[in-house]
């Protein structure tokens, strides 16, 4: 973890997308996010708990090498890589979903194939924590705070795509859960996933005012300038 860390910190600060890719490659980050969708799906509370504890271990290291890479590093400046990850929205929301469908499923068929390492680098939990970390270092809360949003968005979604297909094969229940409970559990992730996806929608009409914005400008300047020599 912390050698994949420090080599997503190292391509995040040289600005190299192919040594990003890399570090997601070798992060072992999945396992535990894929470990608590099933925990939920079929009710297995220790393995839940043993999931997000490792899950937690593991962002904290994450957090405090990335930390303590760009505090000692020369090289402060926010590169186009780090900014891609501070500002997500509802298309990283799809990307996680859908991605996280991908890794289930594989691991769910009998006859399986090797889509993690696709999953790892098209749902891309390396980056957001190093973008987080350098946050930290340079003390810049807006770019934690975006950093560290992306990363929740990518692990529950995740999370939740493997709780819909462990339902969806109906998976049998490791623990007894009275119907009631079982209601609750499902309002909690229906709560959860409405929390989450609101913010992001913002940020995507954002997105989408930015682009309108810079296409009104290349227009007048292609209509003022350009086309009049």
């Amino acid at each position: 973890m912390a050698c994949a860390i420090v080599i997503a910190s190292v391509g995040l600060n040289v600005n190299s997308t192919a040594v990003i890719i890399g570090a997601m490659l070798i992060s072992p980050l999945m396992g535990p996010i894929l470990g608590a969708g099933f925990a939920l799906g079929t009710f297995d509370f220790p393995l839940l708990k043993k999931s997000i504890k490792n899950l937690l271990i593991a962002t904290l290291i994450s957090l405090v090498v990335s930390f303590l890479y760009f505090l000692l590093s020369p090289f402060k400046d926010a590169q186009s890589e780090l900014l891609a990850r501070i500002s997500p929205n509802i298309y990283d929301v799809l990307i996680a979903f859908f991605g996280g469908l991908v890794g289930v499923i594989a691991i769910t068929r009998v006859n399986k194939g090797n889509p993690i390492p696709g999953v790892a680098i098209a749902t891309a939990l390396m980056p957001p924590l190093c973008t987080a970390g350098y946050g930290l270092a340079i003390g810049n809360i807006s770019f934690f705070a975006g950093a560290i949003y992306l990363y929740i968005i990518n692990c529950v979604f995740i999370c939740l795509s493997t709780f819909a297909i462990v339902k969806y094969l109906r998976y049998p229940k490791v623990h007894y859960v009275d119907k009631l409970r079982e209601k609750r559990i499902g309002q909690s992730i229906t709560l959860l996933t409405i929390i989450l996806i609101a913010p992001s929608l913002y940020f995507a009409y954002n997105l989408l005012q930015e682009k309108k914005f810079s296409d009104r400008i290349k227009q007048f300047v292609r209509h003022e300038f350009a086309e009049k020599g």
